[in-house]
């Protein structure tokens, strides 16, 4: 049985070859009133609530083309089946690249990667996907295909809809097709990092980053079990701090020069180097660190995404290393975004959340998000997303806009 018949309740799946057949199949749901599960990679099924209504599952795969690369305008038009492997593959002939970190590229499809946009280690560089979509067609609720944004980066008309369909779930529209702004690659990359034994080390670090004459793309903290058969990455205290470059050869050789003799000012007697083909694996370790593994066999740990002020970062590290010494986590410390991992069983997901991770990251004043959970675990939708904030009247009112009967992906999001 493939993932996707384990996570969405599909009565049937439908592969359209053209935009034109996905409106008319959304339309026909809108008209039956049939839930509508967009399908891309299936990498991220099950990120969002559970939904439980059969409906038609739409895969988005055939849609594949590269519908324009004038690459002298560092834009790319492809439709949303279209996966990053791919896509970068493309790009690469131009010495080009989307420089967003993404899981499982070769199964991930840009379309399912505007619908969750997802990020790594590179966003406190680079950013994230809201960056970087610029033009997109999708097909609404109705059954209408819209566009938004243009194939020109400086695009300023209208309603900023491309924000809006980016990180939705697909619960305003099935992405189509996507305008990309794209960067040059850099010629090499290599990660410096240094043990962290405790929390006032890794505030003192982070806070000389702040003054550094380097210009770091990645900024990461990490602690856990997950981390500790890499030298490079492994914890000897509190947890390590890893930090990425990017540039010419010269460019990256200085910096990583700059910034170890930065920290031996600091204190730091230890340092590790991974670079050149080597820091390739490392920045892939980094990207992959979310991925739910044994997803076929119907395991898998929880995994949470929590959002602080970037000063609070450390505090709520320290805070769940002491409530939670078994999780492994990854701090983009720069964003303040921390990424958990923990093995549990599928029965105690529900009072860990409430009991010990949801308090602490409210008590640093954060959000948590779950990203998934090990299958057969039970959660509502405030368990997953937590409460509903004051944007939830707004953010109805936009759904019941472009979905009014409720078909796209009922249950993931709201609404």
């Amino acid at each position: 049985m493939s993932t996707t018949a384990h996570i969405l309740p599909t009565t049937e799946i439908q592969s359209p070859t053209d935009q034109a057949s996905v409106a008319a199949l959304i339309r026909g749901a809108f008209e039956s009133e049939t839930p509508v599960y967009p399908i891309g990679g299936g990498t991220c099924l099950d990120y969002g609530g559970v939904p439980t209504l059969p409906g038609l599952g739409v895969s988005l795969a055939k849609l594949h083309r590269v519908v324009d690369y004038p690459a002298r305008d560092l834009t790319i038009t492809v439709e949303a089946g279209v996966t990053l492997a791919e896509l970068s593959k493309h790009l690469a002939r131009e010495r080009q690249r989307l420089p967003v970190d993404i899981p499982r590229p070769g199964e991930a499809t840009l379309g399912g990667v505007v619908a969750t946009s997802p990020s790594g280690p590179r966003r406190y560089r680079w950013g994230t996907m809201r960056d970087y979509v610029i033009g997109a067609m999708a097909v609404d609720g109705r059954g209408t295909l819209f566009s938004a944004g243009g194939r020109v980066v400086k695009n300023a008309a209208g309603y900023d809809l491309c924000r809006l369909l980016t990180g939705s779930l697909g619960t305003v529209g099935v992405m189509t097709q996507v305008t990309l702004m794209v960067k040059p690659i850099p010629e090499t990359s290599a990660l410096i990092s240094c043990p962290l034994p405790e929390p006032r080390t890794a505030e003192r670090l982070l806070d000389q980053l702040v003054h550094t004459k380097t210009l770091p793309v990645a900024v990461e903290i990490l602690a856990g079990p997950a981390w500790q058969d890499d030298s490079a990455l492994a914890s000897e205290g509190f947890a390590r701090l890893v930090v990425g470059f990017e540039g010419t050869g010269d460019e990256v050789k200085w910096m990583v020069a700059t910034l170890a003799d930065e920290w031996s000012r600091q204190g730091v007697s230890t340092t590790a180097t991974v670079a050149d083909r080597k820091a390739d694996a490392l920045w892939s370790r980094l990207t992959e660190f979310p991925v739910v593994d044994g997803r076929q066999n119907g395991s898998g740990p929880l995994v949470a995404k929590l959002a602080v002020l970037p000063s609070a970062t450390i505090a709520l590290v320290e805070m769940l290393r002491r409530r939670m010494p078994e999780c492994s986590l990854q701090t983009h410390a720069g964003n303040g975004i921390i990424r958990l991992r923990v093995e549990v069983e599928p029965g105690e997901v529900a009072s860990l959340l409430k009991d010990r991770l949801r308090p602490s990251v409210e008590e640093a004043g954060g959000q948590m998000v779950v990203m998934s959970s090990p299958r057969g675990t039970e959660l509502g939708r405030e368990a997953v997303w937590g409460p509903p904030g004051d944007g939830l009247t707004v953010m109805q009112a936009i759904k019941d806009r472009f979905d009014p009967k409720g078909i796209l992906n009922p249950g993931r999001f709201f609404g």
